[in-house]
């Protein structure tokens, strides 16, 4: 029986094409637009999501305060008032896994021909785990290095890629500042960080060297900030809390007088971050699900002009014993079908634009069978609800008014 209306519903369809057409276009485009905009923002959400696994977890940044200089405040970071003993006294405290200081600056490094400015990091061996970085080849660093003072050197991908090329840089020689540094090893891609910063654009050396050789450091013990990671999510608080108080005691700050550092929780930034991603994916999708609504309107208008061309047609299938739920059903299905054979041809375009998006501006996206099953539910209830008062209207209709209908 359902087989039979159904198609009858196609014949229907057929029998004015055009206007079937203009009937489904608002549900094509209604459509389109909810997986496009799904695609994109829950393509955002990913990439917010893997920023924040890259960071490492449980973690904090320590940066070290600002300065005043002629009535003009420096920023964070312009006063090195943290050095390698607050690492170290850092990660005595009961609550922290780990502490890893970073003097940093920028300088030019050359192999060969090839020469490339990046980022020259000074860091301790806590920082890979702190860090939640791995190697991709050679090996990393020691405490021997460090102490030592070892002119040695870890490569961000990009760093390696514009040097070397596809050739390996373990064991290879390159120049920092004209000084010669052996690369030791190759760290795997990290990706962009949350502000967009390429964090695999960086050279990772032992600390001491960093400040003794490369970065002119006027206190030789001074680092820009320390990375410093949890033992676990819970006790977070009582960490920061800790942390604050050893390094106000260490820097002899008096009651009442601004910490000379900052502490930041880097895992509270995160999460901020992935929430504002999620609110925007479903902002976008509830956007574009307006013009579902609109493509419903359509359906309804037009099935409400179908019954009345159709009154005739009606009054004779119940003068033959069609039913009320029969000619409720009949009409129903019809806008269901216009309903789903928009949904099919709008997922298509959906897909298809997410996929020119990508490939046209490398904005990540991510098409799910979920948003893909959501869209065609979707497309049913707006079929369902806005088709139900025109089939309910032509249900009503009396057999002998509709015979007599001109």
């Amino acid at each position: 029986m359902i087989g039979v209306m159904l198609g009858e519903a196609w014949h229907a369809m057929g029998a004015n094409r055009m206007r079937t057409f203009l009937t489904m276009l608002g549900m094509v485009i209604g459509v389109g637009a909810v997986i496009l905009m799904m695609a994109i923002g829950q393509g955002v959400q990913y990439s917010v999501n893997q920023s924040i696994a890259s960071m490492g977890s449980n973690l904090f940044l320590v940066v070290s305060g600002s300065t005043t200089s002629g009535g003009v405040r420096m920023g964070g970071g312009a006063a090195p008032t943290l050095t390698l003993s607050d690492a170290e006294a850092i990660a005595e405290l009961p609550n922290i896994a780990a502490a890893a200081p970073v003097a940093s600056g920028t300088a030019q490094v050359i192999n060969g021909p090839n020469n490339w400015s990046t980022g020259i990091s000074g860091v301790t061996p806590d920082y890979l785990e702190v860090a939640n970085w791995e190697l991709a080849d050679g090996y990393w660093m020691a405490d021997s290095d460090v102490r030592s003072a070892t002119r040695v050197a870890v490569l961000g991908n990009t760093v390696a890629q514009n040097l070397f090329g596809d050739e390996n840089p373990v064991g290879k020689t390159i120049r920092i500042k004209q000084s010669p540094f052996i690369v030791i090893g190759v760290l795997a891609p990290k990706g962009q960080a949350l502000d967009g910063r390429d964090q695999d654009d960086t050279v990772l050396v032992p600390v001491r060297t960093a400040q003794r050789q490369l970065l002119g450091q006027q206190f030789q013990n001074a680092v820009r900030h320390i990375m410093v990671q949890a033992v676990s999510a819970e006790a977070m608080p009582q960490a920061e809390r800790d942390m604050n108080d050893l390094l106000r005691q260490r820097h002899r700050i008096r009651a009442g007088a601004d910490d000379d550092f900052t502490v930041r929780n880097m895992t509270a930034m995160a999460n901020t971050a992935a929430e504002t991603a999620k609110l925007m994916s479903l902002l976008l999708g509830a956007i574009a699900s307006i013009s579902l609504v609109v493509g419903g309107v359509g359906i309804m208008n037009i099935m409400l002009v179908s019954v009345t061309e159709r009154t005739r047609e009606i009054g004779i299938r119940m003068a033959i014993g069609a039913r009320k739920r029969d000619i409720l059903t009949q009409f129903l299905l019809e806008a269901i079908s216009i309903s789903i054979a928009g949904c099919t041809i709008g997922v298509a375009l959906g897909v298809g634009g997410a996929l020119l998006v990508n490939h046209l501006t490398q904005t990540p996206i991510v098409i799910t069978f979920a948003s893909i099953a959501l869209g065609f539910a979707v497309a049913t209830a707006v079929g369902v609800f806005f088709g139900y008062y025109p089939a309910h209207q032509a249900a009503r209709l009396r057999p002998i008014e509709a015979l007599r209908y001109q």
